[in-house]
């Protein structure tokens, strides 16, 4: 294992490049995204501390990992680690949750993608965040996104006007509060009402 930092918007690994190392973070924000042939890119998702990045068995990686803030992590030799697992039952079952938890999360997203009105979209990015965040910092009303509005819209399937009307909406219903680098949950009932929770 070696100890690795980023600066935002390096890159820790490009799809298509041999996935000769996997990564955990130990702090920062970094976005995945699929980049299609014709220039434009899907955005998969985002990580943060304690996800791993590179899990993958095939041979290659299928997606691109940019920082997005300053990023710190822990890189393994894929092989060795490979190695280490089949040495220890209990670490291949600690990948096999982490492996089901990324599936489940996919899977939610394809559903938002698929059935879920722009609002509700924007309204389960805000949402799914926070309970992510809340795991590694504890339970804070504010909500940092790293990530700009462009990067929610690609995560969405929407477009960036309908991302920042949608938001500057909540901030005119007292909803959400603009501040610093993110936004202040005022009123998480009302983003669940949206999402008809």
């Amino acid at each position: 294992m070696h100890h690795v930092n980023f600066q935002p918007k390096s890159t820790l690994f490009e799809q298509g490049d041999e996935a000769g190392s996997l990564y955990t973070l130990t702090s920062g924000t970094v976005r995945l995204h699929y980049d299609l042939p014709d220039g434009r890119r899907q955005i998969v998702g985002f990580a943060m501390p304690g996800d791993f990045l590179g899990l993958s068995l095939e041979p290659r990686f299928g997606i691109t990992a940019d920082a997005l803030t300053p990023v710190t992590a822990c890189r393994f030799d894929r092989h060795r680690f490979m190695n280490l697992i089949d040495k220890h039952p209990n670490l291949m079952r600690k990948m096999h949750e982490v492996a089901s938890h990324e599936l489940a999360i996919a899977q939610e997203h394809m559903v938002v993608l698929g059935r879920r009105r722009a609002e509700e979209r924007v309204a389960s990015f805000l949402l799914k965040w926070w309970q992510r965040l809340k795991r590694v910092q504890g339970n804070t009303p504010t909500l940092p996104l790293p990530m700009g509005r462009q990067d929610i819209a690609d995560h969405l399937g929407l477009t960036i006007e309908t991302v920042s009307r949608t938001l500057a909406r909540w901030m005119r219903e007292r909803i959400i509060l603009d501040v610093p680098d993110g936004v202040r949950i005022l009123d998480a009932a009302k983003l669940e009402d949206v999402l008809g929770n």
